[in-house]
């Protein structure tokens, strides 16, 4: 079951991060692009430069993190993950909340938002549970 949960979560970490490479080389290499999925148009250079330091440099920063983290300290990956899955998943609901019914992409992206926050979060207790039954037994052995 250890196995089990430390490759399932290795495995999770690795698609959010590559999720978030893709985005971030996107932006890099065309902001319009990444902005065409939800219909903006940029339409000054200063907007361009946002986009690709929002959604590029960001999203290229998050996949080095989680590299990092996936490495060193996958529990801290998956409680990281787990906030800011549910993050994005909250700004949704806040825009639902203020501004009124999302479209199709909105709502395709608050369920796999809000999917990955429940998975992440799972993963996280389970890792937690495991991690202290092993040293319970290191303990009891000792």
């Amino acid at each position: 079951m250890k196995r089990f949960t430390k490759i399932s979560s290795q495995i999770f970490v690795v698609i959010s991060g590559l999720a978030f490479l893709s985005v971030g080389l996107m932006a890099f290499w065309s902001p319009q692009a990444v902005m065409d999925l939800v219909a903006v148009q940029l339409t000054n250079n200063d907007a361009l430069s946002s986009i690709r330091g929002a959604y590029g440099g960001v999203g290229i920063t998050l996949f080095i993190s989680l590299l990092f983290l996936l490495k060193k300290h996958l529990s801290q990956a998956l409680l990281f993950l787990c906030i800011l899955w549910s993050l994005y998943a909250l700004s949704r609901l806040i825009t639902i909340y203020v501004n009124g019914s999302l479209g199709d992409f909105g709502i395709q992206w608050l369920v796999i938002e809000s999917l990955f926050s429940v998975i992440a979060l799972t993963l996280w207790v389970l890792n937690q549970s495991l991690n202290t039954l092993s040293q319970s037994k290191i303990s009891i052995s000792q």
